[in-house]
C-alpha cells in the first residue's frame, strides 16, 4: 500500500511540471487595404513574453505599430504597412517563435481571397505564393501539432488501449472516440453549443482520474470500452475546439478549416497509437502484467488528480 501511494505522489509530483493543451500558436491576420498597404494584427502568446519577437515583410516599410495588448492568452500588436508591390511572391519573417509555440499567417486579399501558412521554429520564413490555394492546408498540421502536443489527450488516450481486448474492440473504441471527439468539435467551432475551456480542461482531468480506475479494477466497462470512450471522448471534442476558439479562423472557409484541423487530429492519433499499443503488448505479454497495470492506473491517476486540483483553482482564480 505504502508502495502505491508513493507511485501515486511522485506522478502527481511530474504531473505539476507538464503542461498539457499548450498549444498555443502564434496568429499573423494580414488584410490587404488599398494602394498595396497592409493592415496587421500579431497576436503572440502570453506564455513566450520573455521572448523578443520580430515580424518582417520584404519590401514592406512599417508607418505604424502600436503598443501591445493583452488579449485573453495573447499580446496583441497592430501594425500599418506600405509596400512597393503586392506581398505575392514576397517573403515574410517571424522571429521569436519556440519549439511549442508556430505561427499561422492569414492573409485576406481584397477580391476575397485568402492565403495561410504556418511558420515553425525551424523554418522561420514563408514565400507567399502568388496563386491562393482552395484549401487551408495548414489546419490540419495545426491538428496534428495539438494532438501531439496535448499531452492529456495522448494520455486518456494510452490508458484506453490497457482496457481493450482484442482488434475488433480496439477499432470500435477508437472508432467510438473518433465520432464523438469530431461531434463536440464541430459544435463548438461552429458555435452551436460549447463549454467554458477551463472547466472543459478540468472535466478531461477527470475523465483520467476515472480512466485510472477502470484500468485498476476493470469493473463497468471491461465489456464495453468504447461507450466510455464515446462518453468521455465528447469532452475531449471540447478540448480541442479549444485551440481553434482561442487563435480563431479568420478565413473565409470555415467548414474547410475544421475539417482540416480535425484530420490533422486523427492522423496525429494514428501516428501514436502503434506506440502506444506496442508498449501496452510489452507489458501484457509477461509476468509484470499486473504490476505494469497498478503502476499505470497509478501513474495516469496521479497527473490526472493534480491537472484537476490546479484546473479547478484556475476556475476559482
Amino acid at each position: 500500500m505504502l508502495a502505491r501511494f508513493s507511485i501515486f505522489i511522485i506522478f502527481s509530483v511530474i504531473g505539476f511540471n507538464i503542461n498539457a493543451h499548450e498549444m498555443n500558436p502564434a496568429r499573423l491576420i494580414v488584410e490587404e487595404l488599398p494602394e498595396n498597404n497592409y493592415k496587421t494584427i500579431w497576436m503572440y502568446p502570453l506564455k513566450n513574453s520573455g521572448l523578443e519577437s520580430e515580424v518582417a515583410f520584404s519590401g514592406c516599410n512599417k508607418l505604424f505599430s502600436n503598443i501591445p495588448k493583452l488579449n485573453g492568452k495573447y499580446l496583441d500588436t497592430e501594425m500599418l504597412l506600405e509596400c512597393k508591390n503586392s506581398i505575392k511572391g514576397q517573403s515574410i519573417t517571424i522571429k521569436g517563435l519556440s519549439r511549442t509555440t508556430d505561427a499561422l499567417i492569414t492573409i485576406k486579399y481584397r477580391d476575397k481571397t485568402s492565403f495561410e501558412g504556418l511558420v515553425t521554429v525551424n523554418d522561420s520564413s514563408i514565400l507567399v505564393p502568388s496563386e491562393v490555394s482552395l484549401y487551408p492546408t495548414s489546419y490540419f498540421w495545426l491538428g496534428v501539432e495539438h494532438l501531439l502536443s496535448g499531452i492529456d489527450h495522448v494520455l486518456f488516450v494510452f490508458g484506453l488501449l490497457f482496457i481493450i481486448m482484442g482488434i475488433g474492440t480496439l477499432i470500435k473504441t477508437i472508432t467510438a472516440f473518433t465520432i464523438a471527439h469530431s461531434f463536440t468539435l464541430a459544435l463548438s467551432v461552429l458555435g452551436i453549443f460549447s463549454l467554458p475551456q477551463l472547466v472543459t480542461e478540468a472535466l478531461i482531468a477527470l475523465t483520467l482520474i476515472y480512466l485510472a480506475l477502470e484500468i485498476h479494477e476493470k469493473t463497468f466497462f471491461k465489456s464495453t470500452p468504447w461507450l466510455l470512450a464515446f462518453g468521455f471522448g465528447l469532452l475531449h471534442g471540447f478540448g480541442f475546439a479549444g485551440a481553434l476558439t482561442e487563435i480563431g479562423i479568420a478565413n473565409e472557409s470555415l467548414l474547410l478549416s475544421l475539417l482540416f484541423f480535425n484530420l490533422g487530429i486523427e492522423a496525429g492519433q494514428l501516428l501514436i497509437l502503434p506506440a502506444l499499443a506496442l508498449i501496452i503488448w510489452i507489458l501484457k505479454s509477461n509476468k509484470i502484467q499486473e504490476f505494469s497495470n497498478v503502476f499505470s492506473s497509478y501513474c495516469i491517476g496521479g497527473i490526472g488528480s493534480f491537472w484537476l486540483i490546479d484546473r479547478i483553482l484556475n476556475i476559482i482564480n
